[in-house]
């Protein structure tokens, strides 16, 4: 069985500062050790590990980039408390880190739509974005859900659209089309939306709704039987 400083030591051997630096360029800036190691090495070790609590806090422990997100890959979602959340969402300094916790593990668990409202509300950058990419895994991963909960979502979008920090706007965005792309009801409602939001003084604002129309306007929901 490895541990979490058997998998951090065997990353090390893997690591690749030219692929760090082009990491760096993309805005993953962790404040932690960044390894420069690809997505789909980090995805053929966590499937060694699936549903491994103790590991994946072990491994989110080190502060490694590449070993929190294996520990999102690899975390059990009915374990993952409510403290854990909040504790991950606020360590998480770069998008790679809050987009593995918030589309891979968080929107599985039972909290997810409760820690969307509330994380949208904060002013870290970061922590803000969990909020929205929370709503984006929930519309692309819970096909159970009812349309009220992503109906409640839109007025929060429409809220915190004018925030101009770029990794904030990009997860609003981001949900707003998830959400019009999961059934035709949602779509209409999400295209309304973005055109209320399109009116609003700011060139967040705007580039938000312009970007979700061009693709809502023009892409067919997906039905709720689709997979």
């Amino acid at each position: 069985m490895s541990t979490a400083a058997d998998i951090v030591g065997h990353l090390r051997t893997l690591a690749s500062p030219r692929d760090a630096a082009g990491q760096r360029r993309f805005g993953i800036t962790p404040g932690g050790e960044l390894l420069g190691i690809r997505a789909p090495v980090l995805r053929a070790i966590a499937r060694q590990h699936r549903r491994d609590h103790a590991l994946a806090l072990a491994l989110w422990a080190t502060a490694v980039h590449e070993a929190r997100i294996i520990a999102a890959l690899i975390d059990d979602p009915r374990q993952v408390t409510r403290r854990q959340m909040e504790q991950w969402a606020r360590a998480s300094d770069n998008w790679a880190a809050t987009d593995a916790c918030c589309c891979v593990l968080f929107d599985r668990t039972p909290f997810a739509i409760e820690k969307a409202h509330a994380w949208s509300r904060r002013r870290a950058e970061f922590v803000k974005r969990c909020g929205f990419v929370l709503m984006a895994g929930l519309a692309v991963h819970r096909k159970e859900l009812p349309d009220d909960v992503f109906l409640d979502f839109l007025p929060v979008i429409r809220r915190e659209a004018a925030d101009e920090r770029n990794f904030v706007r990009k997860a609003v965005n981001w949900a707003l089309r998830q959400i019009g792309k999961r059934n035709p009801q949602l779509r209409r409602a999400a295209i309304a939306e973005g055109r209320v939001i399109r009116k609003i003084d700011s060139p967040a604002a705007r580039w938000i709704a312009a970007d979700a129309l061009r693709e809502l306007e023009r892409t067919k929901p997906r039905r709720r039987s689709e997979k």
